[in-house]
């Protein structure tokens, strides 16, 4: 009896932090529509060339837009959140484990960037492409 109580409350923990992401605040929804306006959604890719820092736009804590010259690619972080990449207050530090590249499934780290302490981490999810929309 006393096994079923402890699987029962490691299953509690666990659900508590492989939840949705909170839903988009409206002023995020905004900013990403505003970004992507006009550009068509291609079907999603595993992997995608590594970025410079300048070149990844901050949505919020579950989305973050890489530019790649007119092409933009959208990864909404899997079954997680970056907590509190949105606030500015953070980086977002990657390592490559396939070359020079960025993959689904791949671990970034949460960097305070005053302090240089890591204070999280979350999944790279699909990379959508969306480029200008045809006229």
């Amino acid at each position: 009896m006393r096994n079923v109580s402890l699987l029962l409350a490691a299953a509690a923990v666990a659900g508590c932090t492989t939840g949705q992401p909170m839903g988009r605040t409206a002023e995020a929804e905004q900013h990403l529509d505003k970004l992507l306006a006009g550009r068509e959604a291609g079907p999603a890719v595993d992997c995608v060339n590594t970025f410079r820092a300048n070149d990844m736009i901050t949505i919020d804590d579950n989305t973050v837009v890489f530019k790649e010259g007119s092409k933009f690619y959208r990864n909404d972080f899997k079954d997680s959140s970056c907590y509190g990449i949105g606030s500015g207050h953070y980086a977002l530090v990657t390592k490559q484990y396939n070359g020079s590249r960025l993959c689904r499934g791949d671990i970034a780290k949460v960097q305070d960037i005053s302090t240089g302490m890591v204070v999280g981490s979350c999944v790279l999810g699909d990379f959508v492409p969306y480029t200008l929309a045809s006229r």
